[in-house]
């Protein structure tokens, strides 16, 4: 079994204490060529600007379409008569005039005979008559000046005729498309609009639209949208963007492996199969059980909460009482003691995955209860009725429902958003808990989106205004727990890398060769690399292939890997396509680090189970990708050469399938889209060991 290189691996730093580079205001440094802007514009009717714009999504701003506004000109122009309909009309008249008017100095006299006739001229000048404002007779195809000139004869077609003020027009356009272009880009790159145009008078002025634009992108960055389903072009990198490919079954139109499926489906076919499912039945009245309430927030304190780090052990004694002094039955500190007790039961039992199907859920009672206190919170707009919204989004990932967990994040958004949407509405004391939900919010969202195409709830607007957790201050009582951060630190972090990757190689506007992909490539790649040895000595995991004690260091190596794959997967895909791409020696080592990632995170597939709370389906989606992305592999010679570098033998990439396929069987009775990533695993590993003659 042949290891990794060692320039390859990440590479453990000394030192002590929570050091990471993860900044909610980071920025991606990779320069990518971006056009220039500048309000002046030139005789060329070309932008131009002092500054070079560095943020990648400067490009894609860049090709802004003229299209919509330039359709208010065509509507303008007609509507108003062109110069040379204007001439004609003139002409008329001068026509009707001339047996009257024997002193029309615009007439010629005939020698010949003393009759009068209108000057001639033409209906359409060529381009050439008028630019030397000459005479043209509109002969075709070259009237009589062009052919003694010996140059090109060229006439405007009638339709598109400019006269002065549709020139106007669209020099005005011109500077509002400007401006506009620099406003949506102004914010990251800092751009200064310090621009006029000629006016009428010849004077440079700044006109009134340019104010109104310049007031409105003040107004804008001020006041940011908010709203379910708002969505707004984005100048920070590290969301998830609007449309992408990064989904797991986008794996299957790839070539090779769309040929290990019988039939076509629809990308929107999990979305669809969450949403036609039964809905969770729970008890009116569910019988709780106190009698192991210590053991379960014990579990909590010390399993649970490190993955959230929303719930304050400093306070926690607090809360147990009021929600005992009222019985459980109302108000926040009763549904949160309750959400707290689910996911403590649900800790001690291990994975879901293992648990039968015919009976109830650990931790569903305590959930119940807290379930139907969750109306009268949802109509509250404060940071303990979103922290209760999260804790139970947080109990239905575990049941692996993915789409309730998504509804009530919604409601969890709308409220920070309203809390976010002016200074003062969030109390000093509750300033960190609000930091931790609307992190948790953020973080369940973009798992969510990386799989589903659900509408964005706008408040990825307020991640460069929200600060990340420093810690809760501890009080006079006594703590149930410690303060665990560093995690949820960690995935925050990561969270936003992986985010860029959607945006910068999965997204609509990103690049689609790899000779293009290369320098982005080795800068994720990098940052990637940065966010490990940042990470604290406790959490960096080791990076050679035993397995690990600890679930913390097991959950973050696994989503290293997850993300190392995708980073480096549109060169499986260029070989997948054409097989002598992997000649480029580029290409080749690209494509061993994306298959040693993919093997590394199914070589030891039981080892998910430490992450199943938090992220069981969104890991099985993970699963089933890196799988097929595996099974194309074995189909490829070129691709299957590179797999027999990092395992003993091909057999090995067998057994390792087999083990996935027997896995993701025993997610099958948890979700609808589980059951559908289990039979199309099924059935490509079937069709490929018979392509394969295995």
């Amino acid at each position: 079994m042949s290891n990794s290189s060692a320039e390859n691996s990440p590479i453990s730093t000394a030192g002590g204490g929570r050091h990471f580079s993860m900044s909610a205001n980071d920025k991606f440094t990779i320069d990518i060529p971006s056009p220039r802007l500048q309000v002046n514009t030139n005789t060329n009717g070309n932008l131009n600007s002092p500054n070079t714009l560095k943020s990648p999504t400067a490009r894609r701003i860049a090709g802004f379409s003229r299209e919509g506004i330039l359709g208010s000109a065509q509507k303008a122009r007609n509507l108003s008569q062109s110069s040379a309909d204007r001439e004609s009309m003139t002409n008329g008249n001068q026509n009707r005039q001339a047996s009257d008017d024997g002193i029309n100095p615009h007439k010629r006299r005939s020698t010949d005979a003393g009759v009068d006739y209108p000057r001639r001229r033409a209906t359409i000048a060529c381009e050439i008559c008028r630019s030397r404002k000459s005479r043209c007779d509109g002969t075709k195809p070259k009237c009589k000046l062009c052919t003694e000139l010996g140059a090109e004869c060229i006439y405007r077609e009638p339709g598109i005729k400019l006269d002065a003020g549709d020139k106007l027009i669209l020099e005005h356009l011109a500077r509002i498309e400007g401006m506009l272009q620099s406003s949506l880009v102004g914010q990251t790159s800092n751009l200064a609009i310090s621009a006029g145009s000629p006016s009428i008078n010849g004077r440079t002025t700044i006109s009134t639209d340019e104010e109104m634009m310049q007031n409105g992108a003040n107004f804008i960055s001020m006041l940011p949208a908010t709203g379910l389903g708002t969505w707004t072009t984005p100048t920070n990198i590290s969301t998830m963007p609007k449309i992408h490919t990064n989904a797991a079954l986008h794996l299957l139109q790839w070539p090779l492996i769309r040929d290990l499926i019988s039939r076509p489906y629809d990308p929107q076919i999990l979305l669809q199969l969450e949403m036609s499912r039964e809905p969770l039945t729970l008890s009116k009245t569910p019988c709780l059980d106190l009698s192991n309430t210590s053991a379960y927030i014990e579990a909590f304190f010390a399993k649970v909460n490190c993955w959230y780090a929303c719930v304050n052990p400093y306070t926690w004694t607090s809360y147990y009482r009021i929600a005992l002094s009222n019985g459980f039955r109302e108000g926040p500190e009763s549904c949160i003691v309750l959400l707290v007790l689910a996911l403590g039961q649900a800790s001690c039992s291990g994975s879901i995955s293992r648990i039968s199907n015919v009976q109830d859920p650990p931790g569903m009672p305590y959930f119940a209860a807290a379930w139907a206190l969750l109306p009268s919170l949802m109509t509250r707009n404060t940071v303990q009725s979103a922290q209760c919204t999260i804790l139970a989004a947080a109990y239905l990932f575990y049941l692996v429902r993915p789409l309730e967990a998504w509804t009530l994040l919604s409601s969890t958004s709308t409220k920070l958003q309203l809390l976010l949407s002016a200074p003062g509405r969030v109390p000093t004391g509750q300033r960190e808990l609000m930091e931790r939900v609307y992190w948790n919010a953020l973080l369940f969202e973009s798992d969510l989106l990386a799989e589903l195409d659900l509408p964005h709830s706008g408040i990825v607007q307020y991640e460069e205004n929200v600060g990340l957790p420093g810690g809760f201050h501890p009080e006079d009582e006594e703590s149930v727990g410690r303060d665990e951060l560093w995690y949820f630190l960690a995935e925050i972090a990561l969270r936003r890398l992986l985010n860029r990757v959607s945006q910068l190689i999965y997204s609509k506007d990103s690049m689609a060769s790899t000779q293009s992909l290369e320098p982005v490539v080795a800068e994720l790649d990098f940052q990637l690399t940065q966010w490990y040895e940042s990470l604290p000595l406790p959490l960096q995991f080791p990076y050679n292939r035993s397995l690990l004690q600890d679930p913390v260091q097991t959950v973050l190596r696994l989503r290293y890997f997850a993300c190392r794959t995708i980073i480096y997967r549109p060169y499986i895909l260029a070989v997948l396509d054409n097989e002598s791409a992997a000649m480029d020696p580029v290409v080749r080592d690209n494509c061993r680090k994306c298959l040693e990632a993919s093997i590394r995170q199914l070589e030891h597939i039981t080892a998910h189970h430490a992450g199943h709370i938090p992220y069981l389906w969104q890991g099985a989606l993970s699963i089933a990708s890196q799988t097929l992305l595996v099974m194309g592999a074995t189909m490829s010679p070129s691709l299957s050469a590179i797999l027999s570098t990092l395992v003993p033998h091909l057999d090995a990439v067998d057994a390792i399938i087999n083990d996935v396929v027997t896995e993701v069987e025993r997610y099958v009775h948890l979700a609808p889209s589980l059951s559908l990533s289990a039979e199309i695993i099924r059935e490509a590993e079937m069709r490929r060991r018979a392509y394969l003659g295995t």
